[in-house]
């Protein structure tokens, strides 16, 4: 499985605003944001204007890195959001959204978006009774996303809840029982994306 390997801290700098890819640590001093904030490399400090393409592709990587999609990924949500009715700036969000590690992360199971794909990937999570190991698994309406029952597993999310590191959204339900779920109780939208994006930019780069 291909993977960006990128230092977490030089995309945080290079996109210009916190995208929280180390969960807490990114709230702490330790944070390299907060030590240097100008863009990595030697010609970082150097603040150029940006060509009309150059602001097309910030704002395309800027998602691809908050979301922790590769390129050809990305592609793949574009040609979906193509094919689905609404405007496909704002459906592709709503995909990206729905993605089975953004769940885990937005419920709180989570510190951070990799660390909620890890929890997917090695098997912590559930979706409907059913063990799902993709990170990239799209959630419907309705989907019951529980912790697997095993000491390891709820420990694991169980350890990040209790830190209460962030509040959960309208769209999602989450249950602090023993065995912590939550509940799709509508899909996700464009307007529950937490950072500020200008998704026309990104489809008009992509339909190119």
């Amino acid at each position: 499985m291909a993977r960006n390997t990128e230092a977490v801290c030089r995309k945080c700098r290079r996109e210009g605003f916190k995208l929280n890819l180390k969960g807490s640590r990114c709230d702490t001093e330790k944070c390299a944001f907060n030590r240097r904030s100008n863009a990595p490399g030697m010609h970082g400090a150097r603040k150029g204007k940006l060509t009309d393409y150059g602001i097309h592709l910030r704002e395309k990587q800027k998602v691809k890195n908050y979301y922790g999609v590769l390129e050809k990924q990305f592609r793949k949500y574009f040609n979906l959001a193509e094919r689905m009715q609404g405007n496909t700036g704002k459906v592709l969000m709503g995909l990206l959204e729905r993605r089975l590690d953004n769940i885990v992360y937005r419920l709180g199971f989570g510190a951070s978006r990799p660390q909620s794909r890890q929890w997917v990937a090695h098997g912590h999570i559930q979706v409907n009774g059913r063990r799902v190991d993709i990170p990239s698994y799209l959630v419907r309406l309705g989907d019951v996303i529980t912790v697997r029952n095993r000491p390891k597993s709820k420990l694991a999310v169980k350890t990040v809840i209790d830190e209460g590191l962030r509040d959960v959204p309208d769209f999602l339900y989450r249950d602090n029982a023993e065995i912590p779920k939550g509940i799709i109780m509508r899909l996700p939208t464009a307007e529950d994306v937490t950072m500020p994006v200008d998704s026309a930019l990104i489809v008009e780069l992509c339909s190119k």
